[in-house]
């Protein structure tokens, strides 16, 4: 059969006279245009091109066919009523999608930033920290807590090291007790604006290393300054404006006119009564306009609320101010020639956390809530301009990419999301790589695009996240991050998953893409997805809280309303001979019976063993007849029967490969293929993962450890892993990109006194991903054993087992497995095959629902 590789090739050798040829065999003897049968375009277009093979035309042909049939094309009405036509609108259509398809690759690829590991800088903090910023005539950056502790840091290749810790002076209030709100660089006067709880606002001189010295401070402020901002003319550098949110819902605006000679008019300037040598100056008096040189415009559009965030938009000549009141959640106060001010006033459902301007789209967006990203025209208040929806928790942090249409998000649970604008699609969400911090604590984002630098702040802690440059850039086989790849056996198909929640179909023979199916889920990212034992049905699950079911056609069957219309994390679904599984955000499993599929949206039925986990189910294996075996977020391993859902036994994960306690969090839970009588002879027929890279082998039947041992480091969080079909490799991976291949084939086949620390052999180490690996497939196609993995950088990658890569789906240059020579021994093969037998009788009876 022909592959697209050689479809490409054969269009691209057509000239325009071979196009003409070919138009011709659409219109017939009366001049009129035709629809023509596979076997008439075929033989046509032999007879009249010249070139080609008829596998060639024939795959041709059928490509025309599914994308005319998508796109309603067709424009002989009769031929509707038959199957297999196509006609020369649909051909041109299928040629016009190839080219720019393969534009819309070459012109995106590079777009979608690709994060190098994580790293958590050595915090000089204690307490929350407030603010993040750049002093660029310093080549510094500089974080500030709560408590007044100042980091200095300097930014070599790769990293941030700290370079010195000072602490702000207040002559006003004791050490102990002093609280720092906000801090803002005046970048153009070589100094910060520190607002603190006692509500005073300092001005420290940064001119005078090594240490801060408070030049002027403003005193008696009605309310606590909460946030600032500071704005300065580019062609007036004179014309300035501090902006000041406060606890009790008022924004004001200091406004500079003689920024660069003072900021404040000397003859009104104190002596600091506290003894401190800072000059003096009284909030009545600036608001009075006692101070030629600087005046202030305020509102209190947002009482009693807080004001989270405030900015001044000099393009618009207006303040933006959010507070987390539904009524007044975003508020812009456009200034008047009068001095004065005009209030817009924009509702959310629940309120606002924090906001962001984008100079050029001239977009605000909202971090909501209600768990949305909300983008607004300002000159629109009746509704968005534009919903991002993917959060599970309230947002409190948002930061547009001011060089990109691109939009950064962060919300309480601890995900960070970046959107594409103009499609409003979640393009990456990272997860499980951020420390553990209060439940209070909230995130701060600092972006510095033209370092390719970003800061994270949780609490008092700091992580950095760093792009990798041009040059290490790798193919993209998705427009955003993949979260899942499956290989489908009856297609003989490889099918990935992504955040954008858009599945796409390969070829593993070419690499080239077969169909994709956009918004499965809206913009709501895909977690996870499964085959039914047929291989005819596709389950996608997403934080939506539903299940939804698809043929290959791109229909969907089912909508399984696993969460009751909740938002919720789905982490895996695991389709049965009788009913779906699906785990996740509860401490038993989500069940769908046989019997609930005959309508199209499909209510869960209760799980008739109840709750036995502590925590969360999150993930789940199964093994024929009847034996389930689930893992929780907090350790605990359950064996069940299937079919009478009662416990069996338990499992516990209680110390590490050292002896010392782990992240016991499960993440994922695999029977090992041929060792289903193993467990009765003392041997491991089970495997798992969790938290610090730990790998532990289980005898299900005897409920004990064999062995255990740490597959990556314990700094990288969670491994991702899979089973060959045959039993032979182990395969994991790391948020890293790192990807392991380990012999177990003789691995604890035999019961032993005492629990072994050492690991199987490890075949190969290699690194096909430049980010986290968020999901691996070991699978057989045809007589060879591959593994597919997916990762956060977009791609999908394809390697031999035990690991030489193949390539990337989605690549310029396809590859050909026919012609590699490469071939591996199937060790073990007779296990697999005696286990697809029973697996075939299964799935017969499997398809008696489907």
């Amino acid at each position: 059969m022909a592959t697209r590789r050689e479809v490409a090739q054969l269009e691209s050798r057509m000239s325009p006279d071979d196009y003409r040829k070919l138009q011709s065999l659409f219109v017939d003897s009366c001049g009129s245009p035709r629809a023509l049968s596979r076997a008439e375009f075929v033989s046509g277009a032999l007879a009249l091109v010249g070139r080609g093979s008829e596998e060639d035309y024939c795959f041709l042909f059928d490509s025309v066919a599914l994308s005319q049939e998508h796109s309603g094309l067709l424009l002989d009405m009769d031929a509707l009523k038959e199957e297999g036509v196509i006609d020369w609108p649909g051909l041109c259509y299928f040629l016009l999608l190839q080219l720019s398809e393969k534009a819309k690759r070459r012109s995106q690829r590079g777009n979608v930033p690709r994060w190098r590991p994580p790293r958590s800088l050595p915090s000089p903090h204690r307490d929350p920290i407030q603010k993040v910023v750049y002093v660029q005539s310093w080549g510094l950056y500089l974080s500030v807590s709560r408590g007044g502790t100042v980091g200095m840091w300097d930014r070599d290749l790769k990293h941030l090291s700290l370079v010195r810790t000072l602490s702000l002076h207040n002559s006003t209030v004791r050490p102990k007790h002093l609280w720092v709100t906000g801090l803002v660089l005046l970048h153009n006067l070589d100094k910060v604006a520190v607002s603190f709880t006692s509500k005073e606002l300092c001005f420290y001189d940064m001119s005078s290393k090594p240490d801060f010295n408070c030049k002027y401070k403003i005193q008696g402020l009605k309310f606590t300054p909460w946030c600032l901002d500071y704005w300065a003319d580019p062609s007036l550098l004179d014309q300035a404006v501090l902006t000041v949110g406060d606890i009790g819902g008022q924004v004001s605006a200091l406004c500079f006119t003689s920024a660069q000679i003072s900021l404040f008019e000397s003859r009104w300037v104190r002596a600091d009564s506290s003894g401190g040598a800072s000059d003096l100056i009284l909030w009545d008096e600036l608001v009075r306009g006692r101070h030629r040189c600087c005046y202030v415009v305020s509102h209190q559009a947002h009482q009693p609320a807080w004001v989270r965030r405030v900015s001044y938009v000099g393009s618009l000549e207006a303040f933006l101010s959010c507070c987390t009141s539904p009524s007044s959640s975003l508020v812009v106060a456009w200034r008047n020639d009068s001095s004065g001010l005009r209030l817009t006033t924009f509702y959310t459902k629940r309120g606002v956390w924090d906001l962001d301007y984008h100079q050029q789209l001239k977009l605000i967006a909202t971090a909501g809530m209600d768990h949305q990203v909300l983008l607004w025209n300002p000159y629109v208040t009746s509704e968005p301009a534009g919903v991002l929806c993917g959060h599970d928790g309230p947002v409190t942090a948002v930061c547009f990419m001011q060089n990109k249409q691109q939009l950064l998000s962060c919300s309480k649970d601890e995900v960070l999301c970046l959107w594409d604008l103009s499609s409003q699609q979640c393009l990456q969400r990272l997860t499980e790589v951020f420390p553990k911090t209060p439940e209070d604590a909230q995130a701060l984002l600092f972006l510095h695009e033209e370092k390719h630098l970003l800061l994270l702040c949780f609490h008092c802690h700091l992580l950095q996240l760093q792009t990798h440059t041009e040059t290490e850039r790798r193919t993209t086989s998705h427009q955003s991050s993949v979260t899942c790849v499956l290989y489908n056996s009856l297609f003989r198909q490889v099918v990935s998953g992504d955040s954008s929640s858009c599945v796409i179909c390969w070829l593993p023979d070419t690499g080239q893409k077969v169909t994709q199916f956009h918004r499965c889920h809206g913009n709501t990212p895909i977690s996870t997805m499964a085959l039914d034992w047929t291989q005819t049905r596709l389950f996608t699950a997403s934080a939506d809280g539903e299940v939804k079911v698809w043929d290959f056609n791109g229909r969907c069957l089912h909508r399984m309303n696993a969460a009751q219309g909740r938002h919720v994390h789905i982490t895996q679904v695991l389709p049965l001979r009788r009913s779906v599984l699906v785990f996740g955000w509860q401490r038993m499993p989500c069940i769908f019976r046989l019997q609930s599929f005959t309508q199209t949206v499909v209510e869960p039925s209760e799980w008739r063993g109840g709750v036995q986990h502590g925590g969360e189910v999150v993930c789940a294996a199964f093994q024929t007849p009847q034996t389930l075996v689930t893992g929780s977020c907090n350790g605990e391993i359950t064996v069940w029967n299937n079919s009478t859902e009662k416990v069996l036994r338990r499992l516990q994960i209680n110390t590490g490969p050292n002896g010392d306690k782990t992240n016991k969090a499960s993440n994922c839970l695999l029977y090992i293929p041929g060792r289903q009588n193993t467990s009765s002879t003392g041997g491991a027929d089970l495997v798992w993962c969790g938290g610090s890279g730990t790998v532990t082998f289980w005898n299900t039947a005897h409920s004990c450890v064999l062995g255990q041992f740490t597959a990556h480091s314990s700094d990288l969080g969670p491994v991702v892993m899979t089973v060959s079909p045959c039993g032979v490799y182990l395969v994991t991976a790391d948020k890293e990109g790192t990807v392991k291949t380990w012999d177990i084939q003789n691995y604890c086949l035999s019961a032993t006194q005492r629990v072994t620390n050492e690991p199987p052999e490890l075949l190969r180490t290699s690194r096909p991903h430049l980010d986290h690996v968020t999901h691996l497939e070991a699978c057989l196609h045809g007589e060879r054993l591959l593994l597919l993995s997916a990762s956060l950088d977009s791609s999908v990658a394809l390697s031999y087992l035990p690991g030489e890569l193949i390539g990337y789906f989605g690549q310029e240059e396809s590859w050909s497995l026919e012609r590699t020579g490469l071939e591996h021994p199937l060790r073990g093969l007779e296990w697999d095959q005696k286990d697809r037998r029973g697996e075939e009788a299964e799935t017969q009876e499997g398809k008696l629902w489907l």
